[in-house]
């Protein structure tokens, strides 16, 4: 019994160790995933965003309005709307559920539309799924947020 005990305290510590890196680089995958879906938010590249996008995409601006994979891409694609800068201030991910990672933050955006030029901060909800193997954007959900009081303003 007293062998066993520290080849169990090893092996829990290897899966343990694994569990980590498995972690590690699916944390990874999902980042480099968001990060090419921003630059190809930015850029209006339609065939990027396809391929990113889950087509069960819902898509929730931070003015009401909902978009699916196809309307979102086409909006974008058509310049109607248009991601001038998309700048993280905070992007953290937990993961509930295998295949599935929630990804929360602060992001400030600017956008231009056909009523003008927008700069807002949002609070968000996003998900990824893994689908087939690759992590694919589910769902967007933000608002918008108060200015930051400055010291003079408070």
């Amino acid at each position: 019994m007293k062998t066993r005990i520290p080849f169990l305290l090893c092996f829990i510590s290897l899966l343990v160790g694994s569990a980590r890196a498995a972690d590690d680089a699916t944390l990874t995958a999902i980042r480099a995933a968001d990060d090419q879906r921003v630059a190809a938010t930015t850029g209006a590249d339609a065939p990027k965003l396809a391929s990113i996008f889950s087509d069960d995409l819902r898509y929730a601006h931070s003015t009401g309005g909902v978009d699916t994979k196809t309307s979102y891409i086409d909006s974008l694609a058509s310049a109607r709307l248009k991601y001038i800068s998309y700048e993280y201030e905070e992007r953290n991910f937990t993961f509930p559920a295998p295949g599935i990672a929630l990804m929360t933050g602060k992001v400030h955006v600017k956008t231009k539309s056909a009523t003008g030029e927008s700069e807002s901060v949002l609070g968000f909800l996003a998900v990824w799924r893994e689908e087939k193997g690759e992590w694919r954007f589910l769902a967007w959900q933000s608002c918008k947020l108060p200015p930051a009081k400055t010291a003079a303003a408070k």
